[in-house]
């Protein structure tokens, strides 16, 4: 029987992880030669190819995919026992890894996060930020134990904690003409407004797309940008407007700068985030915790009954979003 060792499954997965042998010693520190020497003897006593090199690098083979997934099992339910056996002393230890859009972060940090903290002051946390895809894929390869979503692709080692509506809506400055408009907006009625949108590759770019080709029309950005927050100060600074889903400007529509004008394209209005997890993980008690208190506290927006922030363009009847006269 073949034993799998640990550190010739680090380097594996390092070495896929950065793309090079090269570059997975260098952040290891250790001699290339060192890597690829214990990279083929355990293809040699594994008698299957674990790495492939191409014109970009490497890339693992079906094998070595199984031990990449393997590995990473076992980093992660080395993790949680370890985590299991701090909370025996409580809530006194422990570190979370989230992975979120950037739409998420303003209603994170101004409610949910300093509640959750208030209860667990000595745990630590870890926000990064990234495109739909790349949440999806840091959660199911156990590199973050949360991810928060907006409009995920379906992906079967995915868990849904929670699903919550949030439309994609036209964000404009109070002042601006089409904050008069009465009734939702079709995308033809942009015509004439500078336009800023996110760039084509991002989900609720795509998302657009598929409503303009249902429309059958055709937008024309002034401003195209992989930053949510650039979009924002753009129609903050009354230069033109966007398409957001109104909870990315939910501090913005609390002080009444912005207001969030309802679409009428139905595929607009058909768009959740949500709370995911890797299917079958089982979390260490810190990150439980935390994912219990988002889910709470973002559930209660539905109901009115939140008391520490949250999701706050969930329940889009405040003051800024404007559903119009029908």
């Amino acid at each position: 029987m073949h034993s799998l060792d640990e550190r010739c499954l680090r380097y594996l997965a390092e070495a896929v992880g950065c793309g090079s042998v090269r570059a997975a010693a260098d952040k290891l520190n250790v001699n290339a030669s060192a890597v690829s020497r214990q990279l083929a003897q355990m293809e040699v006593q594994l008698a299957t190819p674990l790495i492939e090199r191409h014109s970009r690098g490497v890339r693992a083979t079906p094998a070595g995919a199984l031990l990449l997934d393997y590995h990473r099992r076992q980093a992660s339910d080395r993790e949680d026992i370890l985590a299991k056996l701090a909370a025996l002393k409580g809530l006194r230890r422990g570190h979370i890894g989230v992975v979120l859009g950037e739409g998420f972060i303003g209603d994170l940090m101004s409610g949910l996060l300093q509640g959750f903290w208030a209860r667990h002051p000595a745990l630590t946390m870890t926000l990064d930020l990234a495109a739909t895809n790349d949440v999806v894929r840091r959660v199911v390869e156990d590199e973050a134990h949360l991810g928060l979503v907006y409009n995920p692709p379906p992906e079967p080692r995915l868990r849904t904690h929670l699903a919550m509506p949030h439309p994609i809506r036209v964000l404009v400055r109070e002042d601006h003409p089409l904050a008069s408009h009465r009734g939702p907006v079709r995308l033809a009625d942009l015509a004439g407004h500078r336009l800023g949108t996110m760039h084509p590759a991002t989900g609720i770019r795509q998302i657009i797309a598929a409503a303009e080709r249902a429309e059958g029309a055709r937008l024309e950005p002034a401003l195209t940008t992989g930053s949510i927050g650039v979009l924002k100060q753009f129609v903050a600074s009354g230069t033109g407007v966007t398409l957001l889903p109104a909870f990315c400007a939910a501090p913005e529509m609390a002080a009444g700068i912005l207001v969030a004008l309802p679409l009428a394209d139905p595929g607009l209005n058909a768009v959740e985030a949500r709370i995911v997890t890797r299917l079958g993980r089982q979390l260490p008690p810190a990150a439980a915790a935390l994912l219990q208190h988002l889910a709470r506290g973002m559930a209660g927006t539905l109901t009115g009954t939140s008391s520490g922030g949250g999701m706050a363009g969930a329940g889009e009847a405040g003051r800024g979003d404007r559903a119009g006269s029908p």
